[in-house]
């Protein structure tokens, strides 16, 4: 893809790229397939994410932190949860076990907002053949999956991974990107109008952004809506056919936007620092209320 700040194109994806069932899952580990699961069990505010599953997880999955693995560290003009480096993920992904030519398969237990994370952390590292467990965690048990306790130790892997195959954006390019595209803001809506604001120094979102929490992604069991909801959703928002970026509270929810847009059918750019960026910069304005 190209450069950051570069207009993304239309993308002819296959949904079933972007997610796997647990049916399919169980199918293709009982067909003996290699997978590499991983655990990406993270709320904002929960520090309890490793505990969460050695007491229950997909047999085999290995547990990925998002704040020491998923994230790197800068000052708070980067952002929450800047981008990690390309060299600290490729040693990431290694100790995870992944290695050339693996298929990865994400999850976790709040309908893939922090697996999201990791699924575009692999495909922006060029690594294409990762997918989101539909419904996560409780997607699996629901279909009478195996859950396994303690934690899983997989031999280090080989992958070779590289950077920027997904498009970014950068903090001008979130000021300028609604004069030529749409910036969604995937955060609450209560967030986006500043009637809220739990963490970030200022209240509101950036000017002319739309509001698109990511949380109406999905149904009531945390699985992604069909293709074709997804896009009536995302035209309805005025994403097509102009280019769109997203962004959220610290560029975790947002990757989960991204693959619902890609489900749809749809390239987006992803603002790492997000809000926690932008609103770090004291001589940067914010909008607050319903409306762009």
């Amino acid at each position: 893809m190209g450069p950051a700040g570069a207009a993304p194109q239309k993308a002819k994806v296959n949904p079933m790229q972007t997610l796997i069932s647990a049916a399919e899952l169980r199918q293709q580990l009982a067909a003996g397939q290699r997978l590499v699961l991983l655990d990406v069990r993270w709320q904002l505010g929960d520090a309890l994410g490793r505990e969460k599953y050695a007491a229950g997880h997909l047999p085999g999955a290995f547990f990925v932190d998002l704040e020491t693995d998923l994230a790197g560290h800068g000052t708070p003009q980067d952002g929450r949860h800047p981008l990690p480096s390309p060299e600290d993920f490729q040693d990431s992904a290694r100790r995870w076990g992944i290695r050339q030519g693996d298929t990865v398969v994400a999850y976790d237990d709040s309908a893939s907002m922090a697996a999201a994370r990791l699924w575009w952390l692999l495909r922006h590292a060029g690594f294409a053949d990762i997918s989101l467990l539909d419904g996560g965690l409780a997607a699996w048990r629901d279909g009478g999956g195996e859950i396994t306790t303690g934690e899983e130790h997989p031999p280090v892997g080989d992958v070779e991974l590289s950077w920027g195959a997904m498009p970014v954006i950068s903090t001008a390019d979130a000021g300028s990107w609604p004069a030529r595209g749409t910036l969604l803001d995937a955060r609450a809506r209560e967030r986006y109008r500043g009637d809220v604001e739990p963490i970030d120094p200022k209240a509101g979102h950036i000017p002319g952004a739309t509001s698109a929490p990511t949380a109406e992604n999905v149904d009531a069991q945390g699985r992604f809506l069909s293709p074709h909801a997804l896009r009536e959703r995302f035209t309805a928002l005025g994403v097509e056919p102009v280019a769109t970026a997203v962004y959220c509270g610290s560029g975790v929810t947002a990757a989960h936007q991204i693959a619902a847009l890609e489900v749809a059918g749809i390239s987006a750019a992803l603002y790492p620092g997000s809000f926690s960026a932008w609103s770090n910069h004291s001589e940067l304005p914010v909008e607050s209320g319903p409306l762009p």
